[in-house]
């Protein structure tokens, strides 16, 4: 009877276990929310200990939540081919989530840059001049790193796919080094664009173009590191025999995460780098 009790389910549909992680992860974002916000606002001398207390709450959360979701498809059996489609659909949404995040910078710098001499808005206008880009702003040169950048992220787009492909025939050998290949163009892309960000001659604060800049092309920064450290779990996992070419959703995830990276950087290289850097850009 004990046996039977605990029997799995003759269904295809995952009932997950009680998890703290919910809870825990709710509770270390409050905590980094209200560490950041008293930094920012030099409220506290202890601010910066509460958000790296909450930032290690996450960290961990994130490591736990996902070494159980791994245990339930790798040792459960939990992800059946119905579980596996709502994973995808899931994922499909949260991709189209980021990517409502980045029209919305895009919005922002479309919104000062096709009215830069807008009427109504006098501030604008003293500090464009009525042109885009300001005459005060020294703009990138997009066919020097920019230009370096969008390369590597296309040449790590076909390593991710050759990665793929190997996997899908069983391939180790392939799958490992395509991994390894598309994680060292990605600290490539992001040690560049460090680099660049050191020697702008402009600034974050102060000026409309910096922001908007800065912020769009700093928060896909931020997501290029997301996914390098997606796909670095990925070889981890590979290098420890975990996929199978007919169960691989964590790494089919990180290939189209990584996809969606390669789409962003296009768009903010042909509208900020390039048609933004006007005529001297050119």
């Amino acid at each position: 009877m004990a046996d039977a009790a605990h029997a799995k389910p003759h269904h295809d549909y995952h009932l997950v276990n009680p998890s703290p992680w919910p809870a825990v992860g709710s509770v270390s974002a409050f905590i980094t929310a209200v560490g950041g916000i008293l930094w920012m606002h030099h409220s506290a001398a202890y601010a910066p200990v509460i958000f790296f207390i909450g930032v290690i709450g996450v960290a961990y959360t994130m490591f736990s939540w996902w070494s159980d979701v791994i245990y339930e498809a790798e040792v459960e059996g939990d992800h059946t081919r119905v579980v596996q489609i709502s994973h995808r659909y899931g994922m499909i949404l949260f991709i189209a989530s980021e990517v409502m995040f980045f029209v919305a910078w895009f919005w922002a710098y479309f919104n000062t840059a096709l009215f830069p001499a807008e009427a109504q808005d006098v501030g604008r206008i003293a500090f464009t001049g009525g042109v885009w880009p300001p005459k005060s702003i020294q703009t990138f040169d997009p066919w020097h790193f920019p230009l370096l950048n969008t390369l590597i992220l296309l040449t790590s787009g076909t390593t991710v796919t050759w990665a793929h492909h190997a996997l899908l025939e069983n391939n180790r050998r392939g799958l490992i080094w395509g991994l390894a290949l598309t994680i060292l163009l990605g600290l490539t892309f992001t040690c560049v664009q460090a680099w660049e960000y050191a020697h702008a001659a402009f600034h974050y604060s102060g000026n409309m173009y910096g922001a908007v800049f800065f912020m769009a092309t700093g928060f896909h920064g931020a997501h290029v590191i997301i996914g390098t450290i997606f796909l670095i779990v990925c070889l981890c996992r590979a290098l420890a025999g975990q996929f199978k070419p007919t169960q691989h959703l964590g790494f089919e995830f990180a290939a189209w995460y990584w996809h969606f990276v390669d789409v962003v950087w296009l768009f903010l290289f042909a509208c900020i780098y390039v048609w933004g850097g006007g005529a001297e850009a050119g």
